[in-house]
């Protein structure tokens, strides 16, 4: 597999409060995988990074050299890019964390979308934090 791209979200019902990750995988199109996921109780800025640090993941299990990734945080995506510096103590691990993993790859990208663009990662959150159980799906 050489290029994917992740479509991603984390929500959080309060903030902090039941919270759940929903990534999208495809390639060319087509997709290869959804995953959502119950991450307990925390803030939605934790779950926006704990999603992409879940996709990343996938992506590397999926051997990709050139991962895009769209998320919806403006947060996320401005501090992966270098435009805000994370001031928060508790996301500077994850930050690292995912800084660390996205330099795995050949290639790096993320992206802001606006929610409407983001519909089905945000989906797949929310079904992580309606089922308070995982749930994993593969389409291949």
């Amino acid at each position: 597999m050489t290029e994917l791209t992740l479509f991603i979200d984390g929500a959080s019902r309060g903030n902090p409060g039941h919270a759940g990750i929903g990534i999208r995988v495809e390639a060319g199109g087509e997709i290869l995988k959804e995953h959502c996921e119950y991450i307990g109780c925390t803030t939605n800025n934790v779950a926006e990074y704990r999603a992409l640090i879940k996709g990343l993941e996938i992506a590397t299990r999926f051997k990709a050299n050139r991962v895009t990734v769209f998320s919806d945080s403006e947060l996320v995506v401005r501090q992966m890019n270098g435009t805000y510096k994370v001031k928060s103590g508790g996301l500077l691990p994850l930050y690292q964390t995912a800084r660390m993993q996205s330099r795995t790859f050949g290639g790096f990208q993320i992206k802001h979308v606006r929610r409407e663009q983001n519909r089905e990662a945000d989906r797949l959150a929310n079904q992580g934090i309606a089922t308070k159980d995982s749930a994993d799906t593969s389409k291949k």
